[in-house]
């Protein structure tokens, strides 16, 4: 049975700024815990996040922030919020956003989502 009201999925990617690098590896922790996740909790719920390492692998981008949200009124209270904390282009250059809603095109035609499944 197709979900009517998919969650939203944003892919954030960012390159850190020589300030954020500046913070030791603690400061960052707690500027997140003390400026972002107030934030987020203040304007909006149903959000979740996960965080994503590339430095390794890209000059270009060295973070990817996944943030799913409950729909996309939640999403846009989200981008709200980040964009008041210094996370939105002080700490963290916003290089791309990529938003879209997982099988978007089995529910647009009925089909069954196609996957793979590791065994």
């Amino acid at each position: 049975m197709p979900i009517d009201n998919p969650p939203v999925t944003a892919f954030l990617l960012v390159k850190t700024t020589p300030e954020w690098l500046a913070l030791t590896p603690e400061e960052r922790a707690d500027a997140f815990a003390a400026q972002v996740v107030p934030a987020i909790e203040a304007k909006t719920a149903g959000v979740r996040s996960r965080f994503y390492d590339t430095e390794f692998y890209s000059a270009r981008v060295t973070d990817v922030w996944v943030w799913e949200a409950d729909d996309h009124h939640a999403y846009q209270l989200l981008i709200d919020a980040l964009r008041e904390t210094p996370f939105w282009d002080r700490y963290f250059e916003i290089v791309d956003l990529l938003v879209g809603t997982e099988n978007g095109y089995a529910r647009t035609y009925g089909l069954d989502p196609l996957a793979t499944i590791a065994t």
